[in-house]
C-alpha cells in the first residue's frame, strides 16, 4: 500500500510540475538568444509575433 501511495504522489508532483506551462499562459517556442528562430517544417517562423495566439497584441517587427 506504501508504494502504491508513493507512486499516486510522484505522478500528482510530475503532474503539477507539467501544469505549471498553463499558468504561464502558453508562451511560444523562442529561438535561442542571438541565434537563429525556431522555423516549422514549411520554413515558416515559429516567433512570438508569428504565434497565432497572439492576435489581439500587436507584432513585433521581425529582426533582419
Amino acid at each position: 500500500m506504501g508504494l502504491f501511495l508513493l507512486t499516486a504522489g510522484m505522478i500528482a508532483v510530475v503532474m503539477l510540475v507539467m501544469a505549471v506551462g498553463l499558468l504561464f499562459k502558453y508562451p511560444c517556442l523562442r529561438g535561442s538568444c542571438g541565434g537563429p528562430d525556431v522555423v516549422d517544417a514549411a520554413g515558416r517562423s515559429l516567433r512570438c509575433d508569428a504565434c497565432p495566439r497572439r492576435a489581439g497584441k500587436p507584432a513585433v517587427p521581425a529582426r533582419p
